[in-house]
């Protein structure tokens, strides 16, 4: 089982993904992976009956994350359940994230545990990812199927340019890139869960 707890900002882009990772190569940067990740959110049936009366965060609060994900470079298939704990401020900013992950060989028995134990399928979310990086600064490119495109970038706490969120942020605003800096966090799993529950 591994723990990961680095710190993230996501944001929406404002142009083609194709433009986005022209504009990238221009500045330097160079393709270090390409992956596609599908994530089945799981949460408990103790939930259905108070479902409507929660927010999607309050929701997925609870969801475990079954992940199946292909790298497209090395050919490589990674299949791990996901557990993530994220502490947000008043503004809906994260201070603070930990994901607990546990490797597995099935997809459809870690689903069929989880029923077992009470929890059911609430969406899935598929996305084709593009990591670009330069020097140790990497932005990962997310296509997110029927949503929106965002990037991602990772806190690096062995690396005093990019160990903190304010950092990041002062990072991707001299990159000058064509995303959206009114919102760091942008949390696609609540825009997609809203959609579902039509909210």
């Amino acid at each position: 089982m591994g723990i990961k707890q680095e710190n993230e900002i996501t944001m929406k882009v404002n142009c083609e993904i194709s433009e986005l990772c022209r504009i990238l190569e221009d500045k330097g940067f160079k393709v270090v992976n390409r992956f596609t990740m599908n994530d089945i959110y799981m949460i408990p049936n103790t939930l259905k009956s108070k479902i409507k009366n929660l927010t999607s965060r309050e929701i997925l609060k609870d969801a475990i994350l079954i992940r199946d994900i292909k790298d497209k470079l090395s050919d490589n298939k990674t299949k791990k359940i996901t557990f993530k704990k994220k502490e947000f401020n008043k503004s809906g900013d994260i201070l603070s994230q930990e994901s607990i992950n546990c490797n597995i060989f099935n997809i459809d028995e870690a689903v069929n545990l989880f029923q077992a134990i009470d929890y059911y399928r609430i969406m899935n979310i598929i996305e084709n990812d593009t990591v670009y990086g330069k020097e140790d600064f990497e932005i990962a490119i997310k296509d997110i199927k029927n949503g929106d495109n965002l990037i991602e970038i990772e806190t690096v706490s062995n690396n005093d340019h990019i160990n903190t969120i304010e950092k990041l942020k002062s990072q991707i605003i001299n990159l000058q890139i064509p995303v959206d800096t009114s919102n760091f966090f942008v949390k696609k799993a609540e825009i997609e869960l809203d959609k579902i529950l039509k909210r």
